[in-house]
């Protein structure tokens, strides 16, 4: 007699109820699926309890969209789940910490996005930010445009017109493709002059953002001073200041005199580089602030701004330079620049902890970039189950720094000062790498007048030596992570609503991150869309032409930001 596939709620089989059966083989049966059961009810309940983080009051606590709240918007450009699991163990061997040590971000983990462009399963980081920015959608290398290069209204537009105070803090360039997106449009990311024009002001808008900090005053000045790359003869920080009203910080001493965001006098331009700030591991903080100070003082001025306001703030935070490295195929550079953001991630919580105002962060990557795995195929053998953070904590400097030393070397024509050079300077102090062979000695120097290729080299050496793997000096395609928290019931509700796509928990394409900024704050970025229809956006045909010629269209422009 065939089995029937159909099941009874707490029976066995068939047999059970159709059989004679003896009363202790039924009871025992019935015990069993009864504790099978209780246990299923009983784990349901704790997980939805931890899970959810409901409390019975918040329950009933009415959500206002338009009353007065902060948001806190973070990116790490370009880390993927395996950026995580590189940095926890990297911290837990340098500090000694047991296995079940996480990084403060690790608690605040809610779901994970999807992130694809319009054009492309694989994005780049202006399709990424405009999907965050506006909720839509679009091309690689789309600043704030629509698929058709039509300007869409991004939530910090939205937000300041509705009352709130804006900033942006990086450690790119001002520019770059990220903050560029939720404060400018433009047909490509190549832009960045007109960008610059746009977060200043020079749009239909007016002025919408009140807080710059971060790297990029290249943009700003004309190529006739040191330092500036701009295409015309204008110098946008003295506009800014003399036509704009904005207060200006070049420097490590000026920003330490804001007093942690005490003395800051809005609007506020803080241009820190030339063009990046350096990667954390390379970082004189003499020179530069670390991320998580730059976000303590945006923090505190943009709070002290808003103290007696209707509305807050609206704050984007990025840690841009997780990308970098993974362009690079950095596993040195990479740890250090997930546990300065960490850093600032830290910052944030502290912040929202201490706030009367209703404030939420949520943090997310526009993509991975290096198609990273702690794991790597060093002989044609079955691998050992092995990975070595150690390696990287000997490592004190990035490829890129190591790259430009390396070129610089004066005395190249020598091959005995340059095998010297190379062996006690490079690899011994500065990778910490003691165990070199010959063929990597020869392959350095076959590449010493070529930075961008030597990078590689010198990264791919301590990549090995780690097993940290690489699959591509692109993007990749992988899910992201998304993490949040707040301070207030009401949008912990529409955080951690259960309903499809209500919240943030599971999975979601990333034009539902912008969605929700959206919901919570009661913003119609359709009706802001059609105030910026007018923008100046697109290149002039020179501009364009060159653009084309130099390969800065149709790619991810990695190469553009170095």
């Amino acid at each position: 007699m065939p089995k029937n596939d159909t099941q009874p709620l707490l029976g066995g089989s068939d047999n059970f109820y159709n059989n004679k059966t003896e009363d202790k083989s039924q009871v025992s049966v019935i015990k069993k699926n009864l504790s099978y059961l209780i246990h299923v009810i009983t784990f349901g309940v704790i997980g939805y309890l931890l899970f959810f983080n409901h409390d019975s009051k918040a329950e009933n606590v009415t959500f206002n969209p338009k009353g007065k709240k902060n948001v806190i918007f973070m990116v790490t450009d370009g880390m993927g789940p395996a950026s995580l699991s590189l940095a926890r163990s990297f911290r837990q061997f340098r500090d000694k910490l047991p296995i079940d040590d996480i990084l403060t971000i690790d608690r605040y983990l809610v779901g994970s996005s999807r992130t694809r462009s319009s054009n492309s399963l694989v994005t780049d980081s202006a399709a990424g930010a405009t999907a965050f920015a506006c909720g839509l959608k679009s091309y690689n290398g789309a600043i704030g445009v629509t698929p058709n290069k039509q300007p869409c209204g991004t939530i910090l537009e939205a937000l300041k017109l509705q009352g709130y105070y804006t900033g942006l803090v990086v450690t790119t360039r001002i520019t770059d493709a990220t903050p560029a997106s939720f404060s400018s449009h433009v047909d490509y990311r190549f832009q960045e002059d007109l960008i610059a024009e746009h977060q200043l002001g020079e749009y239909p808008l007016g002025r919408t953002v009140d807080l710059i900090l971060g790297g990029g005053r290249c943009h700003f000045y004309p190529n006739s001073i040191p330092g500036g790359c701009r295409g015309d003869k204008r110098n946008l920080i003295d506009e800014a200041q003399e036509k704009g009203g904005w207060s200006y910080v070049g420097n490590r001493d000026q920003f330490d005199q804001l007093q942690g965001g005490k003395n800051v006098t809005l609007p506020l331009l803080g241009l820190l580089a030339d063009t990046d700030i350096p990667y954390d591991i390379d970082r004189d903080s003499k020179v530069y602030p670390s991320l998580a100070e730059q976000v303590k003082v945006a923090l505190t001025a943009l709070s002290k701004a808003t103290e007696d306001s209707e509305q807050g703030f609206f704050l984007l935070i990025e840690g841009s330079r997780i990308d970098h490295a993974g362009h690079h195929n950095d596993p040195a550079a990479q740890v250090r620049e997930v546990l300065a953001y960490d850093a600032a991630f830290r910052e944030v919580i502290k912040f929202i902890d201490e706030s009367e105002t209703e404030t939420i962060a949520i943090s997310t990557s526009d993509h991975e970039t290096g198609g990273l795995v702690t794991a790597r195929q060093t002989s044609p053998n079955y691998p050992d189950y092995l990975w070595y953070p150690e390696i990287l904590l000997n490592s004190q400097h990035s490829g890129d720094f190591l790259a430009r030393k390396l070129t610089s070397f004066k005395n190249k024509e020598d091959s005995k000062a340059l095998d010297k050079f190379i062996k006690e300077e490079i690899l011994e102090k500065d990778m910490g790498i003691t165990n070199y062979k010959d063929a990597e000695i020869e392959l350095i120097k076959k590449k010493i007048n070529n930075q961008g290729e030597l990078l590689y080299v010198l990264n791919d050496i301590l990549s090995f030596r780690s097993q940290t793997g690489w699959t591509t000096h692109g993007h990749s395609a992988v899910d992201v992570n998304i993490y949040a928290y707040t301070n207030s019931p009401a949008l912990k509700n529409k955080l951690y609503s259960h309903r499809a796509y209500d919240g943030l928990l599971g999975n979601h394409e990333n034009i539902e991150i912008g969605s929700f900024m959206e919901t919570i704050t009661g913003t119609d970025l359709s009706a802001i869309t059609k105030l910026v229809q007018s923008t100046k956006h697109s290149p002039a045909a020179n501009v364009l032409a060159e653009a084309i010629e130099n390969g800065l269209i149709g790619d991810d422009l990695h190469s553009h930001i170095k």
